[in-house]
C-alpha cells in the first residue's frame, strides 16, 4: 500500500522533490519536498484507490465508527468519499470557528458521545491535524483514530500524536517514497543524502539554505 501510494503521488506531481532548488513553506521554511494531494482528486483511478485504502484501514482498526471527519480543506473531499462507501454521516473540520453567522468549527450533525474517525491529506507537525481533534473532542465526541494519505515523519508529529493519544495510521510516508523515488529515477542517488538530512532535522536543512 505505502509503495503503490507514493507511485500515484509522484506520477501525478502531487509530491514534488527538488533540492536544488527548494520549496518555501508557508512557515517560511525551505524544503526539498512540496505535497498537494488534492491534486489526486482529478484522476479517477488514484481516488479510488485512496479512498478503498481508507475505507479498509477504517474498517480494520475501527469497525465500531459512526461518524467520518474530514478536515478542512485538503480532507474534505477524501472524507466524504469514505463516508460515502461506509454509509457514515460526515462532518468536517475547520481549523478556527468562523467569525459570523453560527460561528461553527464544526460543519454537520454530530452529537456528544459519538465516535469518529478523522480523515487528512497530509500531516506534517500534526498541529492542524490535532486542531481538528480538540475541536470533536470539545463537542463531546469520541476521537477514535485519524487516517491520512501522506506523512513526512517529522519526530515533532509523532510526538505531538503521542501526547494527544490519537492512533494515527497512513497511507504512506517519507521514507517509503524516497525509496520509491530513487527507483523511479524522480531524483539522482547523489540527492539521497540531502532529502534524508531534511527528514532528520528540517530546521537545520532549512537555514542553511536560506
Amino acid at each position: 500500500m505505502a509503495e503503490n501510494t507514493a507511485k500515484y503521488l509522484l506520477q501525478v506531481k502531487a509530491v514534488k522533490l527538488n533540492n536544488e532548488h527548494p520549496f518555501t513553506w508557508a512557515s517560511g521554511r525551505k524544503s526539498p519536498i512540496y505535497c498537494d494531494n488534492r491534486v489526486t482528486l482529478s484522476y479517477p483511478e488514484i481516488r479510488t484507490f485512496i479512498r478503498q485504502q481508507f475505507v479498509d484501514i477504517i474498517k480494520s482498526h475501527f469497525p465500531d465508527v459512526e461518524v467520518i471527519a474530514g478536515v478542512a480543506t485538503g480532507g474534505i473531499a477524501q472524507g466524504a468519499l469514505v463516508a460515502q462507501e461506509l454509509d457514515k454521516p460526515f462532518v468536517y473540520v475547520r481549523s478556527e470557528a468562523k467569525n459570523h453567522g453560527l460561528t461553527n468549527q464544526i460543519e454537520g450533525e454530530i452529537h456528544e458521545g459519538q465516535s469518529v474517525v478523522v480523515i487528512e491529506d497530509l500531516v506534517s507537525t500534526g498541529k492542524s491535524s490535532l486542531i481538528a481533534v480538540d475541536a470533536l473532542r470539545a463537542k463531546g465526541c469520541v476521537v477514535k483514530g485519524m487516517v491520512a494519505i501522506f506523512t513526512y515523519g517529522l519526530a515533532v508529529a509523532q510526538q505531538n500524536f503521542g501526547n494527544a493519544k490519537v492512533e494515527l495510521h497512513t497511507l504512506s510516508n517519507y521514507d517509503t517514497l524516497i525509496q520509491v523515488a530513487s527507483r523511479e529515477n524522480y531524483v539522482s542517488s547523489s540527492d539521497l543524502d540531502s532529502l534524508a538530512q531534511w527528514r532528520k532535522n528540517p530546521e537545520q536543512w532549512s537555514a542553511e539554505r536560506s
